[in-house]
């Protein structure tokens, strides 16, 4: 079996870790400590964890974050979720084809009292909401358990290697997720009076006030808090499209978790639907992990992301395609290539425009929905509740800092009984870095051809300012006012003495240093580098681009500069005519992939998706329903299971309402789908207080 861990990354220190040896379908495979049942499979090039049985259909990784159930296995005898379990040694896993095998039961099992405690705050979510609510709440002196379900806090943080923008002061701009994720995390863990149950998931909010906990995976706790925040984050938003549940199409999220937290490579070849930030910064992880990304796939004219995210994928040589959207993934049992197709301004295929991507790996990156479902069961209850983050409104995570610190001051007011002022710039800052980008401005380019300056290729008004504390002669400056003005450089105070600093820290990579100073016909351009060492090195001949990915010729890389203080981003020189000197912004280190084209574009494939993935429920079948003059979600579940199946419809509500929309049925006339009690899935015995523990006390007696 092929090993497919990373082994070496650029911005991630890979520390080494104990060998894991586990058995797959009776085979002996090895993975590694801290892998998951996914992962360690993924590693060993599987992909296929099982079958369905409605109709057989390959099964694997989808969410990775235990929303779905696609990931099932059979691991010593229990049913689980490969993407959140454990890898343990020894253990037996199997996939699991048919009805699974239920064990049997003894009929003298022994009940025990469930836990009951009460607190005066729970926080639900780890991630950067969570922790900055939590941390105002501690240092009001405030008793609080925050809980989150992975291994780690952080959140989505930590599967971010990049730079984040917004405010270098207030929001921690200019550092890389992961070290957000580790700077507020060391700060929760400092404070006495804030408990941290990690791998603990909320199953559901009840009518008498209580939540109900499974805390670390084994042990069920309810918990009466006084004040309970929500901060549970978002799901990602699937797509109707046939074969998209076939094993290598993931969402981002998922794909950035194999990735970058769990270290393993899940393909080669990578297609990207959605030119949001996740989609691009998705896929200039994977360019830092070594995947090659064959394109990426926008539906509207724009990519609404920030410009400097899709300009940092052009100039690496990833062809964006705006203006289409993906008719069909091929394959078998795991994604061999994928359809995609021009459409028109009504989103209808052009005819004579289908293309065909040849890649192992589909990431769908189309926006998220809030997880919000424990919110609205508490306000229903009549819980003292608030909500933050991406749970109340999807924007970026320095703006659910900001929304977690507001609110968890707040609440500490109100707990103490105190008057603690929340600072008049935390709400107006919140605003700015949840605003959408703004206006596209014309790139400027001083044209002096002597001395040494930077090159903004930063064109768009986004919030961030971290370029100008990074120079220690106060040569970038930045409006204090409205940080989403682009940078100015002021030679007229002092000279530049060519420190890199600005090239290496600008979280877009968007900023050069031209140096004519050593020869009268050609400059020393200085570029920003975060990929494998093993992709350029000094002498190598590389391929220039401007800020589009537009190419400029080739020139050799006169040197590589490295410095600790530039926190694993390296510096590359080449020395070029002084005409275009100015105008590079990048280079290529892909090259560009090879497309099939046909004539035809199918219209009414999109009847063949599957809208349940549980139930394994066609687009069709709904479409039909919603003919007949079905409005009911109910009904629609009983007629054809969808929203039946184990992940209680996550995955597929937000699709069947989709497609009344696209059917013109207004939402007003839609009946929602009961919620189910419980959250997530939970084995039975749980409830009755069984833990592993008296699991091996039963054993040994």
């Amino acid at each position: 079996m092929p090993d497919r861990h990373i082994h070496e990354h650029p911005i991630i220190k890979v520390e080494p870790k104990e060998r894991v040896p586990f058995f797959w379908q009776g085979k002996s495979l090895i993975g590694y400590q801290g892998d998951t049942i996914a992962s360690a499979l993924i590693a060993n090039g599987i992909h296929i964890f099982g079958y369905h049985t409605k109709d057989h259909a390959p099964l694997g990784i989808f969410c990775a974050n235990g929303q779905c159930a696609q990931c099932m296995v059979n691991a010593d005898g229990s049913a689980v979720k490969s993407c959140i379990t454990e890898l343990k040694p020894q253990m037996r896993i199997s996939a699991i084809k048919g009805l699974f095998t239920l064990p049997e039961t003894k009929l003298d099992i022994t009940f025990t009292p469930i836990t009951e405690i009460s607190i005066p705050a729970l926080i639900i979510g780890g991630g950067p909401a969570g922790l900055s609510a939590a941390l105002e709440l501690g240092h009001a002196g405030i008793k609080t358990i925050l809980i989150d379900d992975k291994w780690k806090l952080g959140g989505k943080l930590i599967l971010q290697t990049h730079r984040f923008f917004g405010s270098k002061n207030t929001v921690y701009a200019g550092s890389r997720g992961i070290e957000i994720a580790k700077i507020l995390q060391d700060e929760i863990f400092s404070i006495p009076n804030i408990d941290v149950w990690l791998k603990s998931t909320a199953l559901a909010v009840f009518s008498d006030k209580k939540v109900g906990i499974l805390r670390n995976d084994d042990q069920y706790v309810l918990v009466s808090p006084q004040y309970l925040i929500i901060a549970c984050g978002a799901r990602e938003k699937n797509l109707v499209f046939p074969g998209n549940t076939l094993p290598g199409i993931f969402g981002a999220g998922a794909f950035q978790t194999l990735v970058n937290r769990d270290l393993v490579l899940p393909a080669q070849k990578l297609l990207i639907i959605g030119g949001g930030n996740v989609g691009l910064i998705a896929g200039y992880h994977a360019i830092q992990a070594g995947i090659e990304v064959v394109g990426l796939i926008e539906a509207q004219p724009e990519c609404s992301g920030y410009k400097v995210h899709e300009d940092k994928l052009r100039r690496l040589g990833v062809p964006i395609f705006t203006s289409h959207k993906i008719l069909r993934a091929n394959g078998t049992d795991h994604v061999e290539s994928v359809d995609v197709v021009s459409i028109s301004k009504d989103l209808q295929p052009i005819q004579g425009t289908l293309k065909t991507f040849l890649c192992d790996c589909v990431l769908i990156a189309i926006g998220l929905d809030p997880i919000n479902e424990l919110y609205s069961k508490a306000i229903q209850y009549g819980i003292r509740t608030a909500i933050v983050g991406d749970a109340e409104q999807i924007s970026e995570a320095t703006a659910a800092i900001y929304s977690g610190r507001i609110r968890g001051r707040e609440i500490a007011a109100i707990m103490t009984g105190q008057s603690l002022k929340i600072p008049s710039h935390w709400s107006h800052e919140m605003k700015i870095m949840a605003s959408k980008p703004g206006e596209v401005k014309k790139e400027f380019f001083p044209q002096k051809k002597s001395g040494v300056y930077p090159i903004f290729h930063c064109t768009q008004l986004i919030p961030c300012d971290p370029c100008a504390y990074l120079c220690p002669l106060n040569l970038i400056q930045i409006d204090n006012q409205n940080i989403r003005n682009l940078p100015i450089f002021r030679e007229s105070i002092h000279s530049c003495t060519s420190c890199f600093n600005c090239v290496a820290g600008c979280p877009g990579l968007a900023i050069t240093l031209v140096d004519y100073r050593t020869d009268n016909d050609y400059a020393i351009v200085s570029m920003p580098y975060e990929l494998s060492n093993k992709l350029i090195k000094t002498g190598d001949e590389i391929m220039l681009t401007d800020s589009r990915g537009e190419s400029l010729g080739k020139a050799e890389v006169y040197s590589i500069v490295e410095k600790r203080a530039f926190n694993s981003t390296k510096i590359i020189q080449v020395k070029i005519s002084n005409e275009i000197a100015e105008l590079i912004a990048g280079y290529s280190v892909q090259q560009p992939t090879p497309l099939t084209t046909n004539h035809t574009a199918h219209h009414h494939l999109s009847n063949d998706a599957i809208i349940c993935r549980c139930e394994r429920v066609k687009a069709g079948e709904i479409l039909d329903l919603i003919h007949k003059g079905y409005r009911d979600l109910n009904e629609i579940k009983t007629l054809t299971r969808a929203g039946m199946g184990a992940c209680g419809g996550k995955t597929c509500q937000p699709l069947i309402t989709q497609l009344f929309i696209q059917e013109g049925i207004p939402l007003n006339e839609i009946t929602p789908q009961t919620i189910r009690p419980l959250f997530i899935e939970v084995p039975l015995i749980k409830f009755a207080g069984k833990t592993s523990q008296n699991k091996r006390e039963n054993a040994s007696s």
